[in-house]
Formats: C-alpha cells, sequence, structure tokens
C-alpha cells in the first residue's frame, strides 16, 4: 500500500486528502508492458515524480490494474490513481469516458500528459491542456516495405492529433525534437527537451548464466527488428575469431528468424550466442563482464544500452546516425561503415584505444552519470509549472 489515504470512487479512483493542488494526471498506462522501454520509463518517471518533496501538483496516475504495488517502496507517496482497462470499444465506454465525469465541476485536471506518441488516450475536455512526450519517429527511418508509404502517412497524421491538441512537447534527445519539427507541424509551440535518466548502476553479481560465454565476448541487446541492424554483426564476427558474441533480447520476430538462420548458414552457431529475453541479473552479469559493447542499430531516439553499457564503464561502439552520437557524446566509437571488415576494425581500435588510456572507463561512468531520473522527474515538474503559470 501507499502512504496515501485514499477512498474509492465509482470509476475506480483512489483520492487523496486533502485535496488542494491542481492535479496533473500522467499517463502510465504503458506500465502494462514493464520489461519494454515504455515500461520502464513510466516506472522510472512515477517513481522519482512521487519521491519529489517539492511538486506543486498532485499526480494521478493512470494505471493499468495491479500496478499500485510498483509505489509501495517510494517513502511518503502521495497520488490519485484512475484505472485503466484495454484498449478496446467496451473498455473505451466503460472506463475512459467516466474519467471526464470523475472530477468535480471546477476540479478538471489542471494539466493531462500523454507520455508518449502512440497513446490513444485524451481528455474529452478541450479546455484541459495537454503535455505530449514524444520518444522518437523511428517509423520514418525504417527499411522500405511495399506499404511502408501508406503506414508512415497514418502514423504521422496520428502523431499530427496529438501535437496540435498538446500545449506543450517534450522530447527526450535533441535529435527527437529536430526529427519532430521537420516532419510534423508544431505550429510556434516550443519543444523542451527532457533526458531519460538511468537507474543506479547494477551491484555486481557472479551468477555467472549457465549459458554464458566461455571466451572473451561482445555483448549487444535489444528486440529483434529490422532496424536494430543485428543481421550486419554476424558476418562481422568471422573477422573476430578470438572472440564471442551475444545479442540477447526478444527474437520471436521474423528478423529474429533471419538472425537464426543466417548464424546457422554462416556456422558461427558456437561463436554467436542468442539467448533471448534474459532476466535483469543475467543482462546485469553480461554488462559487467563483456569485452566490448556493440549497438549497430539504424534509429534511436535515446538508446539506453549504450549508457548501460557506459554505466559499467565498458567500451561501446554504435552507430553514428539518429540520436546515438548526442547520448554518447565523446565517450564512445561509432560504425561509419556496415561492412564487416571495416566493423570489425573499429571494434579492434576501440578496444585498443580504450585499454590504453586508464581513465576511459571513468570517463564513461561520469557521462552515464549525467542522465538521472531524479533530472527528469524534475524536467518534468518544471514543464507541468510552466503550463500552470500560463
Amino acid at each position: 500500500m501507499n502512504s496515501t489515504s485514499h477512498t474509492d470512487t465509482p470509476c475506480g479512483t483512489k483520492m487523496t486528502q486533502p485535496d488542494i493542488l491542481p492535479r496533473v494526471v500522467i499517463d502510465f498506462e504503458k506500465l502494462r508492458h514493464i520489461n519494454c522501454g515504455l515500461g520502464r520509463f513510466s516506472l522510472y518517471l512515477a517513481q522519482e515524480l512521487l519521491a519529489r518533496s517539492d511538486n506543486c501538483f498532485e499526480p494521478v496516475f493512470f494505471l493499468p490494474d495491479g500496478c499500485d504495488h510498483y509505489f509501495d517502496a517510494t517513502p511518503n507517496a502521495h497520488y490519485s490513481s484512475i484505472k485503466v482497462r484495454p484498449w478496446n470499444k467496451e473498455s473505451f465506454q466503460r472506463w475512459v469516458r467516466p474519467i471526464g465525469r470523475h472530477f468535480h465541476k471546477g476540479d478538471r485536471p489542471a494539466i493531462w500528459h500523454v507520455t508518449h506518441q502512440t497513446s490513444k488516450y485524451l481528455p474529452f475536455d478541450e479546455r484541459i491542456p495537454v503535455v505530449l512526450t514524444v520518444h522518437d519517429l523511428n517509423f520514418l527511418h525504417m527499411t522500405a516495405s511495399d506499404d511502408q508509404p501508406e503506414r508512415i502517412r497514418k502514423r504521422l497524421a496520428r502523431v499530427q492529433k496529438l501535437v496540435t491538441r498538446a500545449t506543450a512537447i517534450v522530447t527526450v534527445s535533441k535529435y527527437t525534437a529536430t526529427d519532430l519539427a521537420q516532419h510534423i507541424n508544431v505550429d510556434s509551440k516550443t519543444i523542451h527537451v527532457v533526458p531519460n535518466g538511468l537507474t543506479q548502476p547494477a551491484e555486481i553479481t557472479h551468477n555467472r548464466p549457465s549459458w554464458a560465454p566461455k571466451n572473451p565476448f561482445i555483448f549487444s541487446i535489444g528486440n529483434f527488428l529490422q532496424h536494430k541492424n543485428f543481421h550486419t554483426l554476424i558476418e562481422m564476427m568471422k573477422h573476430l575469431p578470438n572472440y564471442q558474441l551475444v545479442i540477447a533480447g526478444k527474437k520471436e520476430t521474423s528478423y529474429g528468424k533471419k538472425i537464426i538462420q543466417e548464424t546457422f548458414q554462416s556456422g558461427l552457431t558456437s561463436q554467436v550466442l542468442l539467448p533471448g529475453v534474459i532476466s535483469d541479473t543475467e543482462r546485469a552479469w553480461l554488462y559487467q563482464n563483456c569485452d566490448v559493447f556493440v549497438f549497430p542499430s539504424l534509429t534511436e531516439g535515446f538508446g539506453f544500452p549504450v549508457l548501460e553499457a557506459m554505466q559499467c564503464g565498458k567500451p561501446v561502439v554504435m552507430s553514428n546516425r539518429t540520436s546515438l552520437p548526442e547520448i554518447a557524446g565523446e565517450s564512445g566509437w561509432f560504425f561509419h561503415s556496415y561492412k564487416p571488415v571495416e566493423m570489425a576494425k573499429t571494434v579492434q581500435d576501440a578496444l585498443r584505444a580504450f585499454h590504453s588510456d586508464p581513465q576511459s572507463g571513468t570517463r564513461s561512468q561520469q557521462h552515464a552519470a549525467g542522465f538521472s531520473w531524479q533530472a527528469a522527474a524534475k524536467g518534468y515538474a518544471d514543464v507541468y509549472q510552466t503550463v500552470l503559470e500560463q
């Protein structure tokens, strides 16, 4: 239980006592997918907003059933919650519409925060200001397919609808802010850049996974989707015979099947390990024990894995595209070509440069430490305050 006294209302809302601050409804519906990027974003931002002692608003969390327990350990967590069911016509009628009637006359939400650009939830009352967070427009930069132009048009139209409705816009990187302004009509609205944060690094773990590589190894992680560009790593490994490669992440996709097939056809099944989805403990062990982390993704709005590897003091080699140079700063190395020989040379050069400078690991950790959820929560609180003062 959180420490706030509450009463249940007909629409499943818990009300804090006393109710004196302006209410900010924050859409954390993605907590239902706690292991995906937006799920983690929702969890860490919510926890840090609750941990702040100087909030000038009452947070009202838009939550799936069964998610209040995520805030049990947050000291003095004062919030209200509105329960949301999975998106379908029936739940829309039964659960979303009553939100507008829940607040007493003159007590409507002061702000509604749409926390991602794919959200289907908006307040019905047009007088309620909306803060919109845009994480990326990755769909604009995917590999072309026959139906891509029509799909892009529809997705752009959905983002445009949210941007038009928004009073304030937040992006997680300068790159995404530029991408948004180039492809969406933002009028004269200010785009606030609030970078995502990192959690505290995991404690050193000696729980070596049973399937862990026996040789020095290269690590990468992400869902197996085309834009992650993992297939380039398979051919690269032919030129790095003294290393194994671990690519972790959900591989039950069409692209995942392609990677598995290429690994088999290349005769690299003992050199390339594809464990699928891994536990947090396994993830921590791989970050802590890899020789180098690689991230060849072609499009990212932010790029958490890059910073997670730096947090562990590891050399990181990544794509030189989209947000990644911004996020990595001067603490990373970059692929300028995806030819296998040149990729292997970039990895070898990065390892030599990293180990020739005893301060490289420390600088990587210091760079990663500049990204915190405390700073992100303050950034969003500042945006809320700006909107409240308008």
